[in-house]
């Protein structure tokens, strides 16, 4: 093939056996020609082809012209990646991609025997395929002998930093020869690569593969907005929707990860959980059961899941919202790869939209607002399920014919459809019944200030007047109110109109189509926070009440004042002090005048004329 010209022949024979056809766009920027055998720091989306693209980098620098490698004894080439998983990975794809060259590849990872890593490497291994902290103990025990190395490739580098690899990879790098060749490929170029680059490479060739700036265009991302008290029931819908051949859910905490593989296996859905407390064994049983379909839903924190490439993975759902741009890109990245289509949906709390408008925008990502599938729709689509199933459109076999006949004699065409659509239905999990939750709109689709019309409170349109039973005297203030009510109402600031304070009320203004919803969400006992209650008007709200209201007689006026009267003359209500004189030193015990009691009378114990009396000197030895 033309677009496999500039390849090493073994490797374009081992490309056509696996099927391909045409180079990403990662794999045709390494094999340029400009690039040669310089140092390169390529930037790309994670799942554009990396391992291959590096795979075909390396191969003219370890061959060194030959077509295969001879007698395999010091390694030639290194690939450092920040997870087991991922080292493995690339070990299965350098496995199939340098077979017909006799390369002998060896895997020096964490959680693995050491002492068959080391006897690996003494037998000779042309590529090692590692992680840092492991690699760093061969070189240090003397097991790894670097004086031969060609190459040396840092997969997902930004990951590794961010796992504080730094220190081991400069231990690596300082320890390889220095005319080595180094390839540096990651998903983001942040500024701490662009520094461990300028440090460790030479001349090093910038390569952008055309994704870094743009949408990944095979994954689309949904932001679904949803009540807070609603978030593992969406998540639940989503995967009923979808129905994907694999689907990943990602959580931002070991204990997160537990609950939901809990919550999940009930519902039963074939679940398996990733996290940093599991062994190594653990972990490739949980990815095994993916790759062979017994399992279809994988829960898993970021650090576990890094570098994992699952197929058919068709769904991605956040769980917790990510803590940066970067995690979003990387636990995207899991779906959408090789020219798959994937969807990215994020599960996003009322309280958190803004917050997820600012984490797409600097991702550089456009995503779809919408709400979750409503149990009806999971419905629906179960139902064109159904009708869609490829088993219709099969003959009946002669086995099948008599047994088919004898039913529909028994019991008819109708009860058997019907009998059908329960067993398929039964079978899967029931979908949840949501919330309502206002829509939301991004930033970027609403008009500009200058042309939206001041709001007026008097056009609110539609609305029920609700009573809260606290007002000035008790420091209310719309700047807590309002979180308050859309907290608790499941509302937003736009389903508010007029908020009216009183001393010792405040009616707040619900618009009439949300009114009942809000007072569904808050509860039968019709209580806020701080035991606050919410009353329903019937029409608008009596505010001739905005005035000064005198203290209720049972209340006692405040210290210092007397009771209000109004026909009183001017300065009849100041307190009258008379000043107090002041007592008589004498030799008697003063009484203080603010004292409540009088002090008991001391009386003088008599006195001896004799001397003081001291205690006795002990008699110490000399």
């Amino acid at each position: 093939m033309s677009s496999f010209e500039t390849i090493v022949p073994a490797l374009a024979e081992a490309l056509e056996k696996r099927g391909y056809t045409a180079l990403t766009p990662v794999q045709q920027a390494v094999l340029a020609t400009e690039l040669g055998a310089a140092d390169a720091l390529v930037s790309a989306q994670t799942g554009s082809g990396k391992t291959v693209a590096f795979g075909l980098a390396l191969a003219p620098t370890l061959l060194g012209g030959a077509e295969r490698f001879t007698d395999a004894g010091a390694p030639l080439g290194l690939v450092v990646a920040p997870t087991r998983e991922l080292a493995l990975q690339v070990r299965r794809e350098l496995e199939w991609l340098y077979e017909l060259t006799g390369a002998q590849i060896a895997s020096c990872v964490g959680g693995m025997d050491m002492r068959s890593e080391r006897r690996a490497l003494e037998r000779g291994a042309d590529i090692v395929v590692g992680t840092p902290g492991r690699l760093r103990d061969h070189i240090t025990r003397g097991a790894l002998d670097m004086s031969a190395l060609r190459a040396v490739v840092l997969d997902e580098a930004d990951e590794m930093l961010d796992l504080g690899f730094r220190e081991d990879l400069e231990f690596i790098l300082d320890a390889a020869p220095a005319e080595r060749r180094t390839l540096m490929f990651s998903a983001t170029v942040p500024r701490s690569i662009a520094t461990l680059a300028k440090s460790y490479q030479r001349d090093a060739v910038r390569i952008s593969a055309g994704g870094e700036a743009k949408q990944h265009l095979d994954i689309e991302y949904r932001a679904l907005s949803v009540a807070p008290a609603d978030r593992e029931n969406a998540i639940i819908n989503v995967l009923r929707y979808y129905e994907a051949t694999n689907a990943m859910v990602f959580c931002n905490t070991r204990a997160a990860v537990n609950h939901l593989t809990a919550r999940f296996n009930n519902r039963n859905f074939a679940v398996v959980a990733l996290s940093g407390e599991l062994s190594q064994n653990e972990r490739s049983h949980a990815l095994q059961a993916m790759r062979d379909g017994r399992a279809k839903v994988c829960i898993a924190t970021d650090v576990a899941a890094r570098g994992i490439d699952l197929p058919n993975l068709d769904l991605v759902i956040h769980a917790d919202l990510p803590t940066n741009p970067e995690t979003l890109l990387h636990r995207s990245g899991r779906t959408g790869r090789a020219g798959r289509k994937g969807v990215s949906a994020l599960i996003v709390p009322n309280n958190a939209r803004r917050h997820t408008e600012r984490l797409l925008n600097n991702a550089g990502l456009t995503a779809t607002w919408a709400s979750p599938p409503s149990a009806d729709e999971v419905l629906r689509r179960d139902d064109e399920r159904i009708l869609a199933d490829p088993a219709f459109g099969e003959p009946v076999s002669d086995d099948e014919r008599g047994f088919v006949e004898t039913l529909l004699e028994r019991h008819g065409a109708e009860r058997v459809a019907a009998a059908f659509v329960r067993l398929c239905r039964g079978s899967r999990s029931a979908p949840e019944d949501l919330l309502d939750v206002a829509p939301f709109t991004p930033t970027g689709d609403r008009p500009a200030r200058r042309d939206e019309q001041p709001s007026r409170r008097d056009d609110f349109g539609d609305s029920v007047w609700f009573s809260l039973s606290v007002g000035r005297r008790q420091n209310a203030e719309p700047r807590w109110l309002i979180p308050m009510l859309c907290r608790t109402g499941n509302i937003s600031k736009r389903e508010i109109g007029a908020i009216k304070m009183q001393p010792e009320e405040t009616f707040v203004q619900i618009a009439a189509d949300w009114a009942d919803r809000f007072l569904a969400a808050i509860g039968p006992d019709r209580k806020l926070q701080n035991n606050i209650a919410v009353k329903r008007l019937d029409g608008t709200p009596d505010l001739s009440r905005a005035g000064y209201q005198p203290p209720k007689p049972d209340k006692k006026p405040h210290r210092g004042k007397r009771p209000f009267e109004a026909n009183a003359p001017q300065g009849a209500h100041k307190p009258k002090f008379e000043k107090r004189g002041q007592p008589e030193r004498t030799g008697a015990t003063e009484t203080k005048p603010w004292a409540k009691k009088p002090g008991k009378p001391k009386f003088d114990k008599p006195r001896s004329d004799g001397p003081a009396k001291h205690k006795k000197p002990k008699n110490r030895p000399g």
